[in-house]
């Protein structure tokens, strides 16, 4: 089976792991999966995972990306580490709002911001 295309761009800034996605509309079943279990094998190398997901070229998310997020979430917070969103379209941002998301996450409007939110 031919290795799938990585749907992220990840690259390391110190302690921090910076996540970029390629895609510009994450809509599609398939792609959520694979970003959500690309995303849960980052999480698993760390012991402590510090992660900024930067949404720079995204314009469409899904509700399932949404789900998506909420899990990867979760299993930062299970491992005492941190998330930071940052670069998230107008649009994309008042889905977050709507859905009491901006609660949960920690949403920057650049990666400068965020990455110097990290505790």
């Amino acid at each position: 089976m031919a290795a799938q295309a990585s749907r992220l761009k990840v690259s390391k800034i110190g302690e921090i792991t910076q996540v970029e996605f390629v895609d510009r509309n994450i809509l599609d079943e398939s792609n959520i999966q694979q970003i959500g279990d690309e995303l849960a094998s980052i999480i698993d190398e760390v012991p402590t995972p510090r992660i900024l997901i930067r949404f720079g070229n995204v314009e469409h998310l899904s509700s399932a990306a949404l789900g998506a997020l909420i899990t990867v979430n979760n299993r930062i917070k299970g491992k005492e580490g941190e998330l930071r969103l940052a670069e998230i379209d107008p649009q994309i941002r008042e889905v977050f709002k709507i859905t009491k998301l901006d609660k949960i996450f920690q949403i920057h409007d650049d990666a400068d911001q965020a990455l110097s939110s990290f505790s």
